[in-house]
């Protein structure tokens, strides 16, 4: 059975959406795991962004509790696990890509950034 998240405010689909993903670190995570091949806690440390340890470990607890994201054991290093998108991770790509469409429109990209965009409208089709 499906069920609300925790402390949500409302039964509203786009508020129980926020009260998991809507600060401003959950995000930026995925979008690391899912388009820039980051995996564990020392790749999300690196981000341009400058995420403080602290919040790191508290957004990553959150992701794994909530099922986007989970935790497995590191076949080449023990001591540092590795971060994976569950497949209800996987299934937010559409909308951090919808994101990155209207980004576009509005704002500049950078040209890396850009070459995904381009390849996704072609394939969009």
């Amino acid at each position: 059975m499906k069920k609300l998240p925790e402390n949500n405010r409302s039964d509203c689909p786009l508020s129980g959406f926020l009260d998991i993903l809507g600060d401003k670190w959950s995000l930026l995570i995925v979008r690391d795991m899912m388009f820039r091949d980051k995996t564990t806690y020392g790749d999300f440390l690196k981000s341009s962004e400058g995420i403080a340890t602290n919040i790191l470990t508290s957004r990553l607890l959150a992701l794994t509790k909530n099922g986007f994201i989970e935790k497995i054991e590191n076949p080449e290093n023990k001591k540092v696990p590795i971060y994976k998108l569950t497949r209800k991770g996987l299934e937010l790509q559409p909308i951090l890509t919808e994101v990155y469409l209207w980004t576009e429109k509005y704002f500049p990209i950078p040209p890396d950034i850009k070459v995904q965009i381009q390849t996704y409208k072609k394939n969009r089709k």
